[in-house]
């Protein structure tokens, strides 16, 4: 084994114009299938992040049948004992009440209708980071008078900081809903919808507008990233009875979770084209190879070397080369996909305005996973060692005296 392992890297280095084509094109095409693959899947994770991380948390927990009509009637009572039954899940990081209703909401002689989300503050901010989004004034406080107005909303309302507003709605058992609200602050956000339709208050005056006291329409769960949502689900189920609906993002955005594996299976269909590409691109080098050493194999042949034995150098040269190709390619992917993990490519112009329009932030981030560099590294490496089958067929097929008159 020794001796044919030797000869194979003694071989591989005659020719080492020939052998650093071959691991290039290997580097190359790692690379190129590590970058692509990570910036689809930081895509996809980007397009979750801004969905948990504006407004939906990975998961909700409301009364049983609140998603199928979302309406005051089927809220709950909240008390600091039912968070906490949520907070004690195992992965899960913050649970904050809301009480949410739509409004009409006027200033001056303008109206239009909105979403008036009842919050927690301090456990708010830590969901959805909504103090940094504050443009102009200040945020909410606990027992806040104020209300928190979206950038556009308050565009389209005329109205500015310290300006009052008129909330009127339905509350809770049909009752009528109305108050009158000083603008805290005006927020702004990446999505074009959220920017324009929604407003906040503090969860106790939500609950005194609405009628609603001490109730509150969903516990918004946090949960330590997206791999542990599902066993965070598994323990927020085992918890609840059945008057409680425990509902994870993708149950309650199911057009994103649409759009998401649209773009995955678009996704996958280019990355395989990238494959293509780089296995001709490594079967181009393999031909020149077993070209150029034709008169060798047919020479080794002739002077008695088994058939089997020469296919198993060959092989054993290929899946050196292979590897060869892997280290310098994940060395040189790795250190590119990193430094674009920690700055995304900030998009601008229509490509911009378009993801805006999606309800996106305009940028293109690198996912960093070790998965992702197993997977290529694995796929890339089987690629090469296949490809160079195609020398092994040959040495079996040739014959000696034509193959030395080459």
């Amino acid at each position: 084994m020794l001796m044919y392992l030797s000869l194979a890297w003694r071989n591989i280095w005659r020719n080492k114009k020939r052998s650093a084509i071959t691991i290039a094109s290997i580097v190359f095409a790692l690379v190129i299938a590590l970058f692509t693959r990570s910036m689809q899947l930081g895509s996809f994770g980007n397009m979750i992040d801004n969905m948990v991380s504006f407004y939906t948390g990975y998961a909700q927990i409301h009364s049983s049948g609140f998603w199928e009509k979302k309406t005051l009637d089927r809220s709950f009572v909240y008390s600091d004992s039912l968070a906490g039954l949520a907070a004690g899940v195992r992965n899960v990081t913050v649970v904050t009440p809301r009480l949410e209703s739509f409004a009409l909401v006027s200033s001056g002689e303008q109206t239009t209708g909105a979403m008036i989300v009842g919050i927690s503050p301090e456990s708010e901010d830590r969901i959805t980071g909504l103090a940094s989004r504050v443009l102009e004034g200040r945020y909410l406080q606990q027992d806040d008078a104020g209300l928190l107005l979206a950038e556009g909303l308050a565009a389209r309302l005329g109205a500015g900081l310290g300006d009052t507003v008129v909330l009127l709605g339905q509350g809770y058992h049909g009752i009528t809903a109305a108050g009158k609200y000083p603008i805290a602050g005006t927020v702004r956000f990446p999505s074009p919808d959220l920017n324009s339709t929604i407003g906040y208050i503090s969860l106790q005056e939500a609950q005194i507008l609405y009628g609603a006291e001490n109730r509150v329409t969903a516990l918004v769960v946090m949960v330590a990233g997206q791999k542990r949502l599902s066993g965070a689900m598994v323990g927020l189920r085992g918890t609840y009875d059945e008057r409680y609906e425990v509902m994870s993002w993708d149950e309650m955005l199911p057009e994103l979770v649409q759009l998401i594996e649209t773009k995955l299976a678009g996704g996958m269909v280019m990355l395989f084209i990238i494959y293509m590409v780089i296995g001709f691109g490594i079967l181009g080098t393999v031909l020149m190879m077993a070209h150029e050493r034709t008169r060798e194999f047919g020479m080794l042949i002739a002077i008695g070397l088994e058939r089997v034995r020469l296919s198993f150098i060959l092989l054993m040269e290929s899946v050196i080369l292979s590897i060869l190709g892997v280290v310098v390619g994940m060395g040189m992917g790795v250190p590119l996909v990193l430094y674009m993990y920690h700055n995304p490519i900030v998009l601008s112009g229509r490509m911009a305005e378009m993801m805006l329009d999606y309800g996106f932030e305009p940028i293109m981030p690198c996912a960093f996973d070790l998965t992702i560099f197993v997977n290529q590294a694995v796929i890339v490496l089987t690629i090469a060692i296949l490809v160079a089958i195609y020398p092994i067929v040959r040495a079996f097929k040739l014959a000696p005296v034509e193959a030395m008159r080459s």
